[in-house]
């Protein structure tokens, strides 16, 4: 089923995660839920607080990111695949930190450039909650970060300057009223 996205406003988007369980309801289905919707909002990424869940929970397929010419050979295979996270933690950044213009499904029509560390140490359980702890780097490594932002109330937009959030202001407070163009379904904020 295709769940609505929530809007930039929306307090959910703004708070920490909790961890969850493998008993938690409906899971599964949360998890194909969630790719479901994913794909059909064209994203490459989605975390549980953007379908209005605050949980620690995020789903990625970076495959679209495979098709880019730009894109190394050696790591175009690592961006293909459904790849869930429950309940992840980032026990490390590291690398070189450099610039990739990120957009978001919660916040449609702003894509800015963002600073970010080209390595992650992550620990998290899969889809089975089998626990993993992987090394990851580059465009994958970023998607992640993105996502792992969401459970931790942290959207792309906080990394700007403030000069840049002063000129988004506007477009932001559109988005937060409802007044934005997409393709997919939308929640947004009580008025």
């Amino acid at each position: 089923m295709i769940l609505p996205v929530v809007a930039y406003g929306m307090p959910v988007l703004r708070k920490k995660g909790k961890e969850i369980t493998p008993d938690y309801p409906g899971l599964q289905e949360l998890i194909d839920n969630m790719f479901e919707t994913m794909y059909a909002s064209d994203g490459v990424g989605l975390a549980a607080p953007q379908i209005d869940r605050s949980i620690r929970l995020f789903v990625i397929d970076a495959e679209p990111f495979a098709q880019v010419d730009e894109v190394k050979e050696e790591e175009k295979e690592k961006l293909k695949g459904q790849r869930v996270f429950i309940n992840p933690i980032i026990l490390e950044e590291s690398g070189e930190e450099w610039n990739f213009t990120e957009g978001c499904l919660s916040i449609p029509g702003i894509n800015e450039d963002v600073k970010r560390k080209s390595k992650i140490k992550i620990e998290y359980y899969d889809r089975d909650f089998n626990k993993h702890t992987e090394e990851i780097d580059g465009l994958l490594a970023r998607v992640i970060q993105h996502e792992y932002d969401h459970i931790e109330g942290v959207l792309f937009t906080d990394y700007l300057s403030p000069l840049k959030k002063r000129l988004l202001k506007r477009k932001l407070e559109n988005i937060s009223k409802g007044k934005v163009n997409v393709h997919y379904r939308m929640k947004f904020p009580k008025k």
